[in-house]
């Protein structure tokens, strides 16, 4: 098959291009493939985090590392796009007085997701790099090292894998099925927006710990091995505990209640939830991280709604102000509205509730359950 023999051919000359430079190239220090690191030596050499070439570091010469996402070969220079987490830069090298043009073929030829090491001069470029995070400069290399070889098929495209299922719909373009993406879960999570998403995550958890110490409270840890079921005996996972039966913790209500009745008057914990319920709704899960709290109050347990609601609107606010551009990386994958959210926290009494449905058109009863009530949706 052409393809096949094209392929092969393709995978040769990379292999050629990664081989030991020629004695006569002037430029065969500058570039080349390591050895493994083995904690042998520690190089005077201080690395400088993708997401912080700025144009305030133009003409400095810095050293960065980081994964091959692109490469494209014009002539006698090549032009890499750096990717470290959810940033990227772009980075040329041109045959000069610091590059041959064997060093802009081996670097042509690095296989894509490699990890190298680059030294290069931070420089302004005059019209904004598309595609890239750090679209104000490029690097302009003088040394390149492959630290990390990758296989030169990959079982997915990362730009595919962050390829809206839309656009690919409508432009007949690759996009990533959830199979191969849990096959492939390292590569996978490379990309900006799984990067984006787990940053999302902790960002959550660091402002709910946050708000809740600067209120007072105490972070606890609770057992998640338990003797017996926390919330009753149904939905909870059994398991095997030396010669006996233990349970996966449903909850740290019960230890949350004992520090309240132990005088810590707030704690609060986050950890592991286990539930033996069949995800079969978008509100079951077997397993999710929870936040919980529990505080004392002294008149009235509108007290504690009010710490809520509050906790509510911190983490909000903190995350349109200090993750905004994970916010920005998942929405061009998954574009969804701006998060909207009242300050204070809007709150309704049951029987307003009740009016505000039936005038959509929803039929209830006095007493009917609120909780699965979705309007305008299916449940």
């Amino acid at each position: 098959m052409p393809g096949v023999a094209a392929r092969k051919n393709q995978e040769r000359n990379r292999d050629s291009a990664m081989e030991q430079p020629p004695a006569d190239d002037y430029a065969k220090e500058r570039y080349g493939v390591l050895p493994l690191i083995q904690s042998q030596e520690k190089p005077d050499r201080v690395l400088v985090r993708i997401k912080d070439l700025t144009a305030e570091k133009a003409d400095d010469v810095v050293w960065v590392r980081g994964r091959i996402h692109t490469s494209r070969a014009k002539g006698k220079q090549c032009f890499l796009v750096l990717r470290q987490q959810q940033f990227n830069v772009q980075a040329l090298v041109a045959v000069g007085d610091h590059a041959s043009k064997q060093m802009v073929k081996f670097a042509a030829n690095i296989n894509k997701e490699s990890i190298v090491d680059i030294e290069g001069v931070v420089r302004k470029v005059p019209h904004k790099i598309g595609g890239c995070t750090q679209q104000d400069i490029e690097l302009h290399v003088q040394r390149i090292y492959v630290i990390s070889l990758a296989e030169p098929r990959l079982p997915l495209q990362l730009d595919d894998a962050i390829r809206p299922e839309v656009e690919g719909e409508e432009e007949g373009r690759a996009t990533v099925n959830q199979d191969t993406r849990l096959d492939n879960r390292v590569i996978d999570l490379r990309t900006s927006t799984s990067q984006a998403v787990f940053r999302l995550q902790s960002g959550i958890c660091q402002l709910f710990r946050e708000t809740l110490i600067h209120k007072g409270f105490v972070e606890i840890q609770t057992p998640k091995i338990i003797s017996a079921a926390s919330e009753g005996g149904a939905n909870v996972f059994t398991v095997s505990y030396f010669k006996s039966s233990a349970y996966l913790a449903q909850s740290p209500q019960l230890y949350k209640q004992m520090c309240i009745c132990a005088d810590f008057d707030k704690v609060f914990c986050i950890g592991p939830v286990f539930r033996a319920e069949d995800s079969n709704t978008h509100r079951h899960l077997t397993e999710f991280v929870g936040l919980d709290i529990e505080m004392a109050f002294n008149y009235h347990y509108h007290e504690v709604v009010d710490e809520i609601a509050d906790t509510m609107v911190q983490i909000f606010k903190g995350l349109q102000e200090r993750f905004q551009t994970e916010i920005q990386t998942v929405s061009k994958q998954f574009p969804c509205e701006p998060f909207k959210f009242l300050e204070p926290t809007l709150r309704l009494e049951y029987r307003e509730a009740l009016a505000m449905l039936r005038e959509a058109g929803v039929e209830m009863g006095d007493e009917d359950d609120l909780r699965y009530i979705h309007v305008g949706g299916k449940d």
